[in-house]
């Protein structure tokens, strides 16, 4: 029986193994370096209180990819004994209870209904932006009328060059709209000047949203009776629900490794890749890994790999081949944006209102210049059981940093300290009382679409030369995919096998054709 070795247990590692188990005789072996499956989709269990780092919703245009979802986390129905009715498909379907089973002892997926707001400027506006009453009066007419006249002007005399982010927002939103609620998040989340990211980060995420969409939209949400799970045709910004497990994300995918384990794969847990060894053919023949408990290093051989490794580190653990001076340059100065996320544990306060208790956003974005912290995530709107005593309010403040940074190096209670103040600083804590907390960080979260990236290409296509080797996931496509897009990378993958195709094409074309693709802003979403 062949052997594929998949380094890393993220979505993407997860989704190939189970692939190959079902479509294949390959066994697979997964080496990962974390003590958990599911990579940054994984959920932190803190004293009983979850943590979902990043926010993960479940959301696809690809029917295949819920399906797969579904398979392995059935739809949650209420115990009421009266159905729901969703459009999922294209038809209606009426959910009922499953018969003699309690949903709550085992793992559901939840229908989630999508609310967040941008905090800006000591105020809070809809996400996306609506025309009404409340946001007129947060910014007053003068303002209002400064983004009509801006963005008007963007429509009829637009910038001839779209080289950079900043061109490509003005160009869609207006000068007065970028500067007010793209540029100082945008380069809060990254780290570095709109001006010096390029246009093809846009053009990846957020495609065709505009002002006129976002309008039309909201007007056909005000007479649809039927709530969708078919997210074709819409923006992923204007979503407005979504699938969740009820545990978080990591649910789906301990679920999913306990399949792969019981299918007859492997995952080895706490092991770090070492050196990744190539024969003469420039085919990858095995991989050198140290477990990280004993420090003992060990050699696996196999056929098949699958890298959602870091780029840089592959290139780095590569021996003995040759690698080209200019592909060690280019995968050395692959930038990543490093994150950090801070959970904040409240005893609620008696009156509720004007809070963040009395809230029901699943987050917020804090948008406003005088806060470090990007994004708010309120755990009990996630899901109810996501909190361990109903009677207590779990949050999570979210940082995008370097490692560099001085708040990377600040010692757990500083940090819980810090965050608690800035919390403070919106207005939405006032009376309750802070009972713990705890502060996860996460080296090369995100790739990034600065440093060395325009010149990614060349590293790509010389990895493709290797017949036996499959980049899949984020990190080790070094693209900022969703979810499903890194699910569909390990399943192109998994098929090109099958069918013996060479190439690397459809893979990488994954997110980037038109009927996949989906849109959202700058900012980060799991």
């Amino acid at each position: 029986m062949e052997t594929a070795i998949i380094m890393g247990a993220g979505p993407a590692g997860l989704t190939a193994a189970y692939e190959l188990l079902m479509h294949t005789q390959i066994r697979p072996v997964i080496i990962e370096m974390g003590a958990q499956v599911g990579g940054l989709s994984k959920t932190i269990n803190y004293k009983g209180n979850l943590i979902d780092i990043g926010g993960h919703r479940f959301f696809s245009k690809s029917e295949k990819i819920t399906d797969w979802w579904l398979e392995f986390l059935p739809l949650e129905t209420p115990d009421t004994g009266n159905p729901i009715s969703l459009t999922y498909q294209n038809k209606t379907t009426s959910l009922k209870p499953h018969a003699n089973e309690n949903i709550y002892s085992s793992g559901r997926m939840m229908v989630r209904q999508r609310k967040s707001r941008i905090y800006y400027n000591h105020a809070f506006f809809d996400y996306p932006l609506s025309l009404n009453g409340k946001t007129i009066r947060n910014f007053g007419m003068i303002k209002i009328c400064r983004i009509g006249f801006s963005y008007t002007y963007a429509k009829i005399f637009p910038q001839k060059k779209e080289d950079t982010l900043e061109q490509f927002f003005i160009n869609r939103f207006g000068n007065e709209l970028y500067k007010t609620f793209f540029k100082g998040y945008t380069e809060k989340i990254w780290g570095v000047a709109c001006n010096e990211i390029p246009a093809d980060w846009g053009r990846q995420r957020i495609k065709d949203l505009n002002i006129g969409r976002i309008l039309s939209q909201a007007f056909t949400s005000l007479f649809s009776k039927n709530k969708s799970l078919n997210q074709k045709g819409i923006s992923t910004s204007l979503i407005e629900q979504f699938l969740y497990p009820q545990k978080g994300p990591g649910q789906m995918w301990e679920t999913v490794a306990a399949k792969i384990l019981a299918l007859g794969g492997e995952i080895r847990l706490n092991t770090k890749v070492e050196k990744i060894n190539t024969d003469k053919e420039n085919r990858i023949c095995s991989v050198k890994y140290k477990d990280l408990v004993t420090d003992q290093l060990s050699e696996l051989n196999g056929e098949h790999f699958f890298s959602t490794i870091p780029v840089k580190h592959l290139i780095r653990g590569l021996q003995p081949i040759a690698i080209p001076d200019n592909i060690k340059q280019i995968a050395g100065d692959l930038a990543y944006r490093d994150f950090m996320i801070v959970g904040l544990l409240f005893k609620k306060a008696e009156n509720q209102k004007g809070t963040i208790a009395g809230l029901t956003d699943n987050w917020i974005y804090l948008q406003d210049q005088h806060l470090v912290a990007g994004r708010l995530q309120i755990f009990n709107n996630w899901s109810p059981y996501m909190v361990k005593d109903k009677g207590n309010l779990w949050v999570g403040m979210e940082y995008f940093c370097r490692t560099t940074d001085p708040i990377w190096s600040m010692d757990q209670k500083e940090m819980i300290q810090f965050a608690y103040q800035e919390l403070k600083r919106t207005g939405l804590i006032t009376a309750e009382e802070l009972l713990d907390g705890t502060v996860i960080r996460i080296p090369k979260a995100y790739p990034s679409y600065i440093g060395a990236y325009d010149q990614f290409e060349k590293v790509q296509s010389w990895l493709d030369c290797f017949d036996n080797l499959y980049l899949i996931g984020r990190n080790g496509m070094h693209r900022y995919n969703n979810t499903d897009h890194s699910m569909m990378t390990a399943m192109t993958a998994v098929e090109n096998i099958v069918k013996n195709e060479k190439s690397r094409t459809n893979i990488w074309a994954v997110n980037m054709e038109v009927d996949f693709h989906e849109e959202k802003p700058s900012g980060v979403d799991g």
